[in-house]
């Protein structure tokens, strides 16, 4: 893995600000991004860079859908001047609730309702900034037009101001807001299978890693899919990771053993069974370091059982567990110094990635393998499985 730098801008629908600002007039806007105020953008008519603005009528009720796209930095989301009333996650819907702003992690989406309530004779601004991690790129900005204002109109004041990155409780309050709206499926009420993962940083040969339960995810040339449908057992390691950590481990303080070992074997589920991943946070190698880091899970949505600080206690904090109105989702924030907790069911037959939506992250090597009901695996197509192993299987295959 080679860093590439963080982002030189944030992009709504595609359009951006480089070397220039829409709110240049307000120098707190840019100030703390750079030594200098950013220059006044200046498009030009049918500019391909120049932002898009939403168009809205006043006294109206819009849904507007949110995604993050990116593969670094956890953003929040604020419309000028108006209230968003939360109604969808990651697909589903959820008990509606009001936030003047939303933080969104890489892979997540949500829905929310936009009244346009305010002065009709105004434009207001959409920001985009910087979460979880130190801001160095300014904000993102377009502007929500009222149709009854000037098109060129910019708005008169300065831009909502992203709250400060490393506010962590602002953000685990928001996440404890999302809650399954009324008549939605509710989680089986046990576990038949559960996986106590470790996050933590560590190195191999002189290079920086991510583990988890001391392993470090090295994919495979060969697909997962072919080797287990076609019984190729060179195709990667057939010894399961470890399920658990030793309880002891300091999750406060950097790893006293600061080495990892690489490892790309699975965990092997039976189909249609209940599954509990609880995702435990640790310092990173840097004292006082650890980080916000969004899993995803491929091919399943899951329920939020909970979200705790500290290093998860079994037999105990399952108490604390929702199982009343948990919400289904299939990207969860995992806070710093403490765990979160989901369930899933093994109904979709196949092989599954679980990893940390963070692009870096997944690549040097935060990410584990599901797998189930393998029996039930029907026919792979042949484009999929071009390389490794699997590429000779197919050449002897139709080359008799």
């Amino acid at each position: 893995m080679r860093w590439i730098g963080e982002a030189q801008s944030i992009l709504i629908n595609g359009r951006g600000q480089f070397n220039c600002s829409l709110a240049a007039q307000f120098s707190n806007a840019t100030a703390q991004f750079s030594n200098t105020s950013l220059p006044m953008c200046k498009f030009k008519k049918g500019d391909q860079c120049a932002p898009q603005r939403l168009h809205v009528q006043p006294n109206k009720t819009y849904r507007i859908r949110l995604a993050s796209t990116t593969g670094l930095a956890s953003l929040n989301f604020a419309v000028q001047g108006h209230k968003l009333v939360v109604v969808e996650a990651d697909g589903n819907y959820i008990t509606p609730f009001a936030t003047s702003d939303i933080d969104i992690y890489s892979g997540e989406s949500y829905s929310v309702l936009l009244t346009t309530d305010q002065d009709p004779s105004q434009n207001y601004w959409i920001s985009v900034g910087v979460r979880g991690r130190k801001p160095k790129t300014p904000p993102a900005l377009t502007v929500l037009h009222y149709v009854t204002a000037p098109s060129s109109q910019p708005p008169s004041s300065p831009p909502p101001e992203t709250p400060r990155w490393n506010d962590f409780d602002r953000s685990k309050s928001f996440s404890r807001k999302i809650l399954a709206a009324m008549g939605s499926p509710p989680p089986p009420r046990k576990f038949k299978k559960r996986l106590i993962l470790l996050n933590t940083q560590n190195m191999i040969d002189g290079a920086t890693k991510w583990a988890l339960n001391n392993v470090s995810l090295v994919v495979p040339a060969t697909p997962y899919l072919g080797s287990v449908k076609y019984r190729l057992r060179r195709g990667f390691d057939r010894k399961s990771p470890p399920t658990t950590f030793s309880m002891d481990y300091d999750i406060m303080n950097p790893p006293r053993n600061r080495n990892t070992t690489k490892g790309n074997g699975i965990y092997v589920f039976p189909f249609n069974v209940t599954v509990d991943v609880i995702l435990q946070n640790a310092n990173g190698l840097d004292a006082n370091a650890s980080e916000i880091h969004p899993w995803h899970l491929h091919g399943h949505d899951f329920w939020v059982l909970g979200y705790g600080e500290g290093k998860f206690r079994p037999g105990v904090d399952e108490k604390t567990y929702n199982l009343k109105n948990p919400p289904l989702k299939n990207t969860v924030a995992l806070y710093p110094y403490g765990w979160t907790a989901l369930r899933f069911v093994t109904d979709n037959p196949g092989v599954w990635f679980f990893h940390c939506h963070i692009e870096p992250h997944l690549h040097m090597g935060m990410g584990v393998v599901f797998a189930e009901g393998l029996n039930r695996i029907g026919k792979i197509p042949d484009e999929a499985l071009g390389c490794g192993l699997t590429k000779q299987f197919l050449m002897n295959r139709n080359n008799p």
